[in-house]
């Protein structure tokens, strides 16, 4: 034999440059399933299937060119560590090297240079071409700059790639149409809002995802998370339908709504692409050609693409170079020095705040929650009560679908935490119960009262909120993108004030309460 070609769970595509020159007479593809990638972080039952029947999916594939292929399964008598399964099909299997795109994972990366330097085997890491940015590319652009901003570098891209540009400048005069894209549902939301929202794409699992749900809940039956609503493409081809639907029947409010939030609506106008995006079951430049056809045609307005475009052309390019530029320092940063511990109920939902219990029990049911669900109510909450950066990254990768480490910790670290300071955010995401009082109808039934600030029924948020500035007020003075949160403390009295701390010492003591 003479290469075998490692297709890790997250490069499940024919395009993967680790293929590029395969011979099928002498090269062999290998794929690992390994429990020990289950339990590292305590998976959702749903992120551990749509990996292993998206593989299973893939496997077939292989069979089905004719192609010799190595498969370890889960349950294969073997130990239950990636790294010594690994080990096990080198030492049988004899190749002279071992091809593998780049890893989506620092810690995966090292473990697979350490298996093949004890087992003595070549191994080539190429370039991952399905990222529009390579990671030299990326830190060449980095090197120098003082501060690294995503809007910069997505301006970049955009002329990299012509992508919405019109003779060197960008389409409609503007490079971003952020402000445009904030809006809440009317208070009337079920009659413009969720009620009349298309449902968005979902696959009935079939014989193979049927049984990796069975022995997902044989092998994992104490892990997070329910399977009774899977639906995730697990295929390239329902990959592309799902990117059919939402080109053709929620692109055209995605941007609109793409902050709000209403009870029992846990997709909106979003795409859910990124699960498929992040498997590499779709190529991220026709999902922007897509996109930018859909504008190009009158399907959608300029606000709503440029919206979604840079999501996948600025920020998920921009993150993934920020991961593999800063690891593996960047796994440990806790700018705030915070070190709680997360209150059980970020597992079960069983919690008081209307907000918080509606996306977590959404995202125990699904294995999803959108990016506004997962930045300003479960972020935003982490980060005011003081909780340890790491142990809100490995639940944050363990609880979501979509979750591999180059995109969930720059996310998680890097801007909902603020652990990384102003390294690529300027400043941290935090508000009060105001802000999710204004994109939601969850204040509406809640025990909490979002305009109390201290006091047995003030909201979580607003009294921790006002906390936070009391606590940082210094350095949020000295950023001008926070200023004014500090310059606002003024107007509280003090006696208020201390009311406010002693309430959140309170609910710091013992955040299962609330």
């Amino acid at each position: 034999m003479r290469n075998l070609v490692l297709i890790l769970g997250d490069q499940l595509s024919f395009t993967n440059p680790a293929l590029e020159g395969f011979d099928p007479s002498q090269d062999r593809v290998l794929l690992i399933e390994a429990a020990g990638e289950a339990t590292a972080v305590w998976s959702h039952k749903a992120r551990i299937t749509l990996f292993l029947s998206a593989m299973r999916h893939f496997a077939n594939q292989v069979v089905a060119r004719g192609w010799t292929l190595e498969y370890v399964q889960l349950d294969d008598r073997l130990e239950p560590d990636f790294s010594l399964r690994l080990e096990s099909v080198l030492q049988r299997c004899l190749a002279s090297g071992l091809r593998v795109a780049d890893p989506g994972e620092w810690r995966m990366q090292k473990m697979i240079e350490k298996s093949c330097e004890q087992m003595g085997m070549t191994l080539f890491v190429i370039d991952d071409t399905h990222f529009m940015c390579s990671r030299a590319e990326f830190s060449t652009w980095a090197a120098g700059k003082k501060e690294l901003r995503m809007e910069f570098f997505y301006r970049v891209m955009r002329k990299k790639y012509s992508v919405l540009m019109d003779k060197g400048q960008p389409v409609g005069g503007t490079w971003n149409f952020d402000a445009e894209n904030r809006s809440a549902y009317p208070k009337r939301g079920a009659q413009v809002g969720p009620g009349l929202i298309p449902a968005p794409a979902g696959f009935l699992p079939d014989a193979i995802t049927l049984e990796v749900m069975a022995l997902v809940q044989k092998l994992f039956p104490d892990h997070p998370g329910e399977l009774k609503d899977f639906s995730w493409p697990v295929t390239r081809e329902q990959a592309l339908e799902a990117l059919d639907i939402f080109i053709m029947h929620r692109l055209s409010q995605f941007g609109t709504y793409q902050d709000a939030m209403w009870t029992d609506t846990p997709y909106g106008w979003h795409s859910l692409l990124s699960a498929a995006l992040n498997l590499h079951l779709l190529d991220p430049r026709e999902v922007i050609a897509r996109a930018e056809q859909a504008y190009s045609e009158g399907q959608a307005s300029l606000e709503n693409v440029e919206g979604f475009i840079r999501q996948v052309l600025g920020w998920r390019e921009f993150i993934r170079g920020m991961y593999w530029l800063d690891m593996p320092k960047m796994k440990q940063a806790n700018h705030y020095a915070h070190q709680r511990n997360l209150p059980a109920w970020y597992w079960t939902g069983e919690t008081q705040m209307a907000c918080m219990q509606d996306s977590l029990r959404q995202t125990l049911r699904y294995g999803y929650a959108h990016h506004i669900q997962r930045l300003m109510v479960m972020g935003n909450f982490a980060l005011l009560a003081e909780l340890s950066p790491q142990a809100v990254g490995d639940w944050f990768l363990a609880i979501y679908v979509d979750a591999v480490e180059w995109v969930e910790l720059p996310n998680t670290a890097g801007m909902a935490l603020h652990a990384c300071g102003s390294r690529f955010t300027s400043k941290p995401y935090i508000s009060s119960g105001a802000y999710i009082n204004r994109q939601s109808n969850y204040c509406n039934n809640c025990k909490y009262q979002p305009a109390q600030r201290s006091g047995a029924d003030a909201c979580p948020f607003t009294t921790l909120y006002w906390n936070f500035i009391d606590r940082h007020a210094a350095e949020l003075t000295s950023n001008p993108r926070t200023a004014l949160m500090a310059k606002n403390l003024d107007k509280i009295k003090p006696d208020e004030l201390e009311l406010i701390r002693q309430r959140a010492a309170i609910m710091l003591e013992d955040l299962d309460c609330l």
